[in-house]
């Protein structure tokens, strides 16, 4: 039976989080307002408030609650987690890297931040010579790790309201036929003919069209984007709706 978000209001706190976590997309983009309007009742959970969710994957709806506990304290998810994580995602890296300044941007919803910092991972899983020369050929994405790739997107996915991501992209792609010429303007990147200027006119909040970021340079042609888009990692993850 669909769940009925028609009065989330009469929902006790730990119902309103299960019909959130649980429902259709739908469903839970309906509850995003009531979760935002009942954050003092999040935070009265304290560490059980996040029991029921998975710190592996990419559920977008513990990304919100997260966001909306962080807006309204900034100190709880450090209190939460006893000062030992660095964030409440696991963000695995076959590579070292530390993917906490990624997380923290995110779910301070500093998405310019977190679009800068995205570029200077990709290229570092590119390998050495990317880092130097400052950008990604096309050819070098085969050489990304899987796991590092997959944490980019899940981070991505899960504190946009499962708005932005590779996956995102590349499913808004599939729907298209593959048409990148149509993709361009549905996700924001161009508007009448005209590649949007970086960063001023980019819109860096949930406001931004669906699949809007993380960006990707296409003044040197659509062979890089098309590559990250068919990595295995993200491939697989594209054809997987959240």
């Amino acid at each position: 039976m669909p769940l009925d978000t028609s009065d989330s209001t009469n929902l006790t706190i730990q119902e309103l989080i299960e019909q959130f976590s649980r429902g259709s997309l739908r469903q839970r983009r309906r509850l995003i307002k009531s979760i935002e309007t009942r954050s003092n009742e999040l935070l009265d959970l304290g560490p059980s408030l996040l029991d029921d969710f998975d710190r592996e994957g990419d559920n977008w709806s513990v990304g919100w609650i997260l966001q909306v506990c962080q807006k309204k304290e900034s100190s709880f998810l450090f209190k939460m987690l006893a000062n030992k994580q660095k964030g409440w995602f696991l963000a695995p890296s076959k590579k070292g890297i530390d993917y906490q300044p990624l997380q923290k941007a995110l779910l301070d919803q500093d998405y310019e931040e977190a679009d800068r910092l995205t570029s200077k991972f990709l290229r570092e899983l590119a390998g050495q010579e990317a880092v130097d020369r400052g950008y990604v050929y096309f050819s070098e994405v085969e050489l990304m790790e899987e796991v590092d790739l997959t944490t980019i997107d899940r981070l991505w996915n899960a504190y946009s309201q499962g708005r932005f991501s590779f996956s995102v992209q590349g499913r808004i792609l599939d729907s298209l036929n593959g048409k990148y010429e149509k993709l361009w303007p549905r996700i924001g990147w161009k508007t009448n003919g005209v590649w949007t200027r970086y960063p001023t006119s980019f819109t860096w909040s949930l406001e931004a069209p669906e699949g809007h970021m993380p960006l990707i340079n296409q003044l040197r042609g659509v062979r890089l984007f098309d590559a990250l888009l068919n990595h295995p990692a993200l491939l697989s993850r594209r054809q997987t709706k959240t």
